[in-house]
């Protein structure tokens, strides 16, 4: 649980001008497309809260990333419970990444890994939102599973 931080101006364009209740709606048809359900989404301004229960601590963060990497996003915090427990040693803040200009999912897996070849681990990690390895974005947050 707690609040994570996005870019307020990259990700998936979904909202127009409409209110918090139908940004919401819009949200939660966001992460069903993803093969997210049974989630509860609320919009306060630029803060989407995501409650309900998931399998997996990986499923848990990659809500979070697709929720967060929505232009208009700021914030997305985090009411979710886990289902699986995870060991007490996982660190949460290591587990996500932002990419910045000139970052391929080779160099982040070299940054994070010490080896540019697992970049596949990263992707994998972050399917069904990145479609394409070569198709990531400054200001995306990206899932970092530990190997």
């Amino acid at each position: 649980m707690g609040l994570f931080s996005f870019i307020k101006s990259a990700g998936d364009k979904l909202f127009g001008k409409e209110n918090a209740e139908e940004k919401a709606q819009k949200v939660e048809q966001h992460l069903k497309n993803y093969g997210f359900k049974g989630l509860d989404v609320k919009v306060d301004d630029e803060t989407v809260i995501v409650s309900g229960e998931v399998d997996t601590l990986q499923t848990k963060n990659r809500v979070l990333v697709a929720a967060g990497n929505i232009e208009g996003v700021s914030n997305v915090e985090d009411k979710m419970t886990v289902k699986e427990k995870e060991p007490a040693n996982v660190e949460v803040e290591k587990m996500f990444y932002e990419v910045k200009k000139g970052d391929s999912l080779s160099k982040i897996s070299k940054e994070v890994y010490g080896d540019a070849m697992k970049y596949n681990v990263i992707f994998e990690a972050n399917k069904p939102m990145l479609k394409d390895p070569n198709l990531i974005y400054p200001g995306q947050k990206l899932v970092i599973p530990e190997l």
